[in-house]
């Protein structure tokens, strides 16, 4: 029968190697990077806990060993910043590791989305669970994963987060071709296509990277034949769950997002994304957009 009820563990995919911000992730995981004050990967843990998670798996890789310090306690640091008295800093700090129960699986061999995510098998069980991706930041005023357990709660099966894209870009993402629902918010998914060939996409909906998925995909990983890139991709699997009777945990469902994302997966949209985020900030906004407006101005 398939899985709907509350769900309460995430996996959080942070295997990769980073090269597209080389030197910066030689020794740094791209995860790691700052926004603003923060690390990305922290934005994206508080996501799902705001939604109600409370067990986390990292699918880690190599030199990943400070992504998992920055979620542990930090005693001595702890105790310098009590010294001098810096009680909110302090809090801050310890309060990262009592976000949710944290756990890491090594992924030996960087073979794609989908091998990543069949790791999670044995710590995940018979539940559906949550897949976050690291390089889409997802602004906390407007959240999907609410919106996505609700789905997955009335529809069952898996489901995606889709965002409208201009056509022109609908190319660089996978597709989805989908049918309306009583809900405008909620589609149904009948097709998958991976970065469409251009003039070819059915659809300007574009996948980004929050899940839901249902445990039958597992079966369908472990079967898996490489696709492109010659990794196992996750889009494939997710695509063989849309015929299968819901009995048996199929059916694909997505939720159409509206809020506001950033992309950090290039240097470019990172760059954008922090000064979005710093923008946005009560702190930082009002001095950081005066200073912008004469610097593009010329002024400075």
């Amino acid at each position: 029968m398939s899985n709907r009820g509350t769900i309460h563990k995430a996996v959080i995919p942070v295997a990769g190697l980073g090269t597209r911000f080389l030197p910066a992730t030689k020794a740094t995981p791209k995860e790691m990077l700052p926004v603003v004050d923060k690390p990305a990967i922290q934005y994206v843990v508080e996501e799902a806990v705001a939604a109600g998670i409370n067990d986390v798996l990292f699918v880690t890789g190599r030199n990943k060993d400070s992504l998992e310090n920055h979620f542990d306690r930090a005693p001595s640091l702890e105790r310098t910043l009590a010294e001098r008295g810096a009680f909110e800093m302090q809090s801050e700090i310890s309060e990262l590791a009592d976000l949710a129960a944290m756990h890491y699986v090594r992924q030996g061999v960087p073979m794609g989305l989908g091998h990543a995510v069949s790791m999670a098998k044995e710590h995940v069980g018979n539940q559906a669970f949550a897949v976050l991706l690291g390089d889409d930041l997802v602004d906390a005023k407007t959240p999907v994963l609410p919106d996505m357990f609700a789905a997955q709660a009335k529809f069952g099966g898996s489901i995606l987060a889709l965002m409208e894209v201009p056509e022109d870009q609908i190319h660089l993402y996978g597709c989805a071709a989908v049918v309306p629902t009583d809900n405008p918010d909620i589609v149904r998914v009948t097709e998958l296509v991976e970065k469409p060939a251009a003039g070819t996409a059915p659809s300007n909906l574009a996948v980004i990277g929050r899940y839901v998925i249902d445990p039958a995909i597992f079966s369908l990983l472990e079967n898996l034949a490489p696709g492109r890139g010659g990794e196992i991709q996750l889009t494939d699997a997710l695509a063989s769950l849309i015929d299968m009777p819901a009995e048996s945990g199929g059916g694909v469902h997505a939720v159409v997002f509206r809020g506001k994302r950033y992309d950090t997966g290039d240097k470019l949209s990172y760059l954008k994304s922090v000064v979005s985020i710093a923008l946005d900030r009560d702190d930082l906004g009002p001095d950081l957009r005066a200073w912008l407006t004469s610097y593009l101005a010329g002024k400075i």
